[in-house]
């Protein structure tokens, strides 16, 4: 690549490719310049992600103190990129961070981003014009005892960490909002149906806790999964062997960051094995899916239960939140569950690029954890989003249409199952089938027959459903 037209406002910086020209008010450098030009891929730059900035940023602070606490850098340098730090974890400089999310240097480039940044930054505050490394460079002092391939995955882990925190608290909302529903439906009776077919009994507060269960279920692993994640790499330097840091640094590094986290964070207990494999993140990324499968198939649920109102089953109300259509007065569309569907979708095509992001490594290390990281933390985003919307904008104000539930389960044969320890199977099918002949409803048939009095349908029906005998 040739160097750019000098215009009087840039600067240049030099490096094996010779001089490139920058905009004179940016506060990266040339190694970043190159890679916005390299990679004009998915239009989302590192900066996309807050958590992993504030990851990044943590890192670079304790590597800064441990290698002042070990004599290799000065206390003003070492404070210097401190506070420069927290500039970045402010949210400032962020239009600065600029490197795309999916750019091929295996991370060089978003560390190098990382790095000019918090030079730059150091240059300005001590006086200096931007691109004058004298006093601190992003490779010698912002980078001292780090290599991309230990810092990009302990960046990654952390804001996956970090990331899901408030993925968990919205999916315990959730099940606190659906525990509000089986409480409050737990004597209205309904209709159960399995492969869409009339099957037995239930009560729709017994649905709702089904659905309770499962989404709790979750959250508890991705709780287990995600305290995986702060075991780290960081020490382990290009390849594991730690060569290039200083005696002492990775014990100063980890108390550090522990402290700066604010939760204690560990090396692996193979550095080899902490620098190559990311099977903890295919982990996490398939539970993210299977949860989001879990509520795919709730909001499937919904869109039955509420179809209609004429035309459908219609047994629950959703809340209305916006018009439905440009055309038909009046229509409103369960959106909500529709957006949660969607938000599966795409986190179950997230998840087949982590697993292959994970399968590609190399040798010694994965080349292909940004893009891992990128889809991670876009499936935790699209998971935290649809897990709170479902439950503020649709089970909250779920309303059940009572009348429409007791009289879809009466006329169905719901009550078969019950006759059956009585009448046996085949007598309780040829009743059933009758049923279906006549087009009446099932327990019309069986009332007439004497096999039961209309006035013990109800209480037979509570009976039988709320001691889980059906």
């Amino acid at each position: 690549m040739g160097s750019r037209d000098i215009t009087p406002d840039a600067r240049v910086e030099e490096d094996s490719l010779g001089p490139l020209s920058l905009p004179g008010e940016v506060l990266y450098g040339i190694n970043t310049s190159r890679s916005v030009e390299n990679f004009p891929l998915s239009g989302r730059p590192i900066a996309t992600w807050p958590d992993f900035v504030h990851s990044f940023a943590i890192i670079k602070q304790a590597s800064a103190r441990a290698n002042s606490e070990i004599g290799i850098l000065t206390l003003k340098q070492a404070e210097a990129i401190y506070a420069a730090c927290e500039e970045i974890k402010a949210g400032k400089h962020g239009e600065h961070l600029v490197v795309d999310m999916l750019e091929g240097s295996g991370g060089t480039s978003t560390n190098m981003n990382m790095n000019e940044v918090i030079a730059n930054i150091a240059a300005r505050s001590s006086g200096r014009a931007f691109s004058d490394y004298s006093f601190i460079h992003p490779n010698d002092q912002v980078n001292l005892g780090q290599s991309t391939n230990d810092v990009v995955p302990t960046a990654m882990k952390l804001a996956i960490h970090r990331a899901t925190k408030q993925t968990l608290v919205n999916l315990v909302q959730l099940a606190d909002a659906l525990s509000r529903k089986r409480e409050q439906y737990k004597t209205l009776l309904r209709l159960g149906r399995t492969c869409l077919q009339d099957a037995q009994p239930m009560t729709l507060g017994q649905a709702f806790g089904g659905y309770e269960a499962v989404v709790r279920r979750h959250a508890e692993q991705l709780d287990t999964l995600r305290n995986q994640f702060l075991t780290l790499p960081l020490g382990g330097t290009a390849i594991g062997t730690g060569f290039g840091s200083a005696p002492g640094y990775k014990a100063a590094v980890f108390r550090h960051l522990s402290t700066l986290y604010g939760q204690k964070v560990q090396p692996t207990g193979n550095a080899f094995d902490g620098m190559q494999n990311m099977d903890n993140c295919a982990r996490l990324s398939g539970e993210l899916r299977n949860t989001a499968n879990s509520l795919w198939k709730i909001a499937n649920d919904l869109l039955l239960l509420s179809s209609g109102p004429n035309g459908g089953i219609g047994e629950i109300i959703l809340p209305s939140v916006q018009a439905g259509s440009s055309i038909m007065p009046g229509k409103v569309n369960p959106v909500i569950p529709i957006g949660v569907c969607q938000a599966a979708f795409a986190i179950t095509g997230n998840d087949a690029a982590v697993a292959m992001g994970c399968q590609q490594g190399m040798l010694e290390i994965n080349h292909f954890e940004l893009l891992v990281c990128d889809r991670l933390l876009d499936s935790i985003r699209l998971l935290t989003g649809a897990s709170e919307i479902f439950g503020n904008r649709c089970i909250d104000g779920i309303v059940a249409n009572e009348h429409v539930s007791r009289d879809h389960l009466l006329a169905s044969s719901a009550m078969a199952t019950a006759l059956v320890p009585t009448l046996g199977y085949s007598q309780v099918s040829t009743i059933v089938r009758a049923a279906l002949e006549e087009d009446r409803p099932f327990l019309d048939v069986v009332i007439e027959k004497g096999l039961l009095k209309r006035g013990d349908i109800s209480s037979v029906l509570e009976r039988l459903t709320l001691e889980g005998n059906v």
